[in-house]
């Protein structure tokens, strides 16, 4: 059985609820701040290859720097995407969990179920 990774900010209170979840779950997982640990263009883009999901779809459209930086213009391609991702990660979405061969998006806290 593979390990879960969650990838979280930990002041995100979703973040801390997915994890209570994989906690209570009884499962191995490791938890890594990709704050502290940035993400490589390789490991977000295989994250959301997992996951079936754009590099848009993660993007928090609320944040202030999301209107700043024009991202709602929809001319950068998803290489330019995961770079803006990478440099800013307030933008993205999360948490991002894997388990093996899966990927989610695990919002709201629940969805995580799908891999559990």
């Amino acid at each position: 059985m593979a390990d879960i990774i969650i990838y979280h900010k930990p002041t995100c209170s979703t973040c801390r609820q997915v994890i209570k979840l994989v906690e209570e779950s009884g499962q191995p997982f490791t938890a890594i701040n990709y704050y502290e640990k940035t993400f490589s263009k390789s490991t977000l883009k295989g994250l959301l290859k997992k996951a079936g999901i754009k590099s848009s779809e993660i993007i928090r459209k609320k944040e202030e720097l999301y209107k700043k930086l024009n991202l709602q213009d929809s001319q950068f391609t998803d290489d330019e995407l995961l770079d803006i991702l990478i440099k800013h990660p307030d933008l993205i979405q999360r948490p991002l969990v894997q388990k093996g061969d899966q990927a989610i998006l695990a919002r709201p806290p629940e969805t995580v179920s799908k891999i559990l």
